[in-house]
């Protein structure tokens, strides 16, 4: 299946009325929200159409420019985006910065800041990121916020708050007490991994594992952490340290295996020209566990959490280059009316049918970053 870039812009508003995919779900009796995650957040700073990577001692100049908030912040915007309530707690700078993503997050994409704080005399860490030849470079700057303002551990009130999922980062050699909390309150974590700088690539190393239903790390870690040559085969190794296990294959797609229900699925990628790919994996986890909590089979929410990913790469920067319903529905009703469509590829998606927006969409691709901090509010 095929999609071509995005090519006009707007900037960050107050978000539109999204599709609820566990409206079928929902009881009086379910928790506040949706899912939980907390983290670093970031400004970021992108630029993109350079042709090749900054040479050193010139001056290179990008075609586009866009800003964001970024860190823990693509995760949170990506699941809202598809509708899940979504509460994140971290510390914001007490800067313009800090006040830009604090107000893009919670006016503009309904995400709850309840737990989270600003912390008096620090500033918002900074990552400016550069697109091209498919690839990226960053440059960040920041500091570790004071001790006082530590969230997601005990003392932090209500953190974490109850959820039906949360989100994790692991981190190789730490634990994290808020993830086994909140497991301990039925709550479902999903976890992916950051690369091992120490080089032992050991899931002993990763001790919060046990206390996580899903894994969802990249091929090249799957196959460090698990010994193997193959990343299928190391799917099928992780589930022995989890219950389910998602290898993302790249360009090849992804491969997941359910030990509870011996289930295996195995979806291609889309094809798309890719403009920056900040922030794509951080969708795809939105996606796969959007469609996990709406319990969908197995090879709906990997080709689901697929799909999201391939949207968010033709837009610049990571939070804003989300996809949410419009565009999701705009692509498919799109890419049925194209010349030569391969009826295969289009039954694999046969699924958005029943959760699309009815109601006439707006044009897609879109583009939804703008290249500044943010321009002054009209009355």
């Amino acid at each position: 299946m095929t999609a071509s870039k995005a090519t006009s812009g707007k900037g960050p508003q107050r978000s539109e009325a999204r599709t609820d995919p566990l409206a079928a779900l929902r009881t009086p009796a379910d928790p506040p929200w949706d899912v939980y995650l907390t983290g670093t957040v970031f400004l970021d700073i992108v630029f993109t159409g350079l042709d090749t990577a900054p040479v050193r001692g010139t001056e290179s100049w990008a075609r586009g420019m866009g800003s964001s908030p970024g860190g823990v912040a693509n995760m949170a915007t990506a699941l809202a985006r598809l509708g899940l309530r979504t509460s994140l707690a971290a510390a914001f700078g007490d800067d313009h910065y800090g006040d830009y993503c604090r107000d893009a997050l919670e006016q503009g994409e309904g995400i709850d800041l309840s737990a989270s704080l600003t912390v008096p005399g620090w500033h918002s860490p900074v990552t400016v990121s550069m697109a091209y030849e498919g690839e990226r470079t960053m440059v960040s700057h920041g500091h570790e916020p004071p001790p006082e303002a530590a969230l997601g551990q005990d003392g932090a009130p209500d953190c974490p708050p109850p959820a039906r999922a949360a989100v994790a980062s692991l981190t190789p050699g730490k634990r994290d007490p808020w993830i086994a909390r909140a497991a301990s309150r039925g709550t479902r974590v999903f976890a992916d991994v950051g690369w091992d700088d120490t080089g032992a690539w050991d899931l002993a190393g990763l001790p919060d594992l046990a206390h996580c239903e899903a894994f969802l790390p990249n091929a090249e870690e799957a196959r460090r952490y698990t010994g193997t040559d193959c990343p299928r085969a190391a799917a099928h190794a992780l589930t022995e340290h989890v219950p389910l296990a998602v290898v993302t294959l790249g360009a090849e797609g992804a491969y997941a295996v359910d030990r509870r229900t011996g289930e295996t699925a195995e979806v291609p990628a889309i094809a798309v020209e890719a403009l920056d790919p900040t922030g794509a994996g951080d969708v795809f986890v939105a996606g796969f566990v959007t469609g996990t909590l709406a319990g969908w089979p197995l090879a709906d929410r990997l080709a689901f959490a697929g799909l999201t990913a391939a949207l968010s790469v033709q837009e610049f920067g990571g939070s804003l280059s989300a996809p949410g319903w419009s565009e999701i529905a705009a692509w498919w009703r799109r890419v049925q009316s194209v010349e030569g469509q391969d009826p295969e590829a289009l039954r694999r998606y046969a699924f958005l049918e029943d959760l699309i927006p009815k109601e006439e969409t707006k044009p897609w691709p879109l583009r939804r970053a703008v290249p500044t901090i943010g321009f002054r509010r009209s009355a």
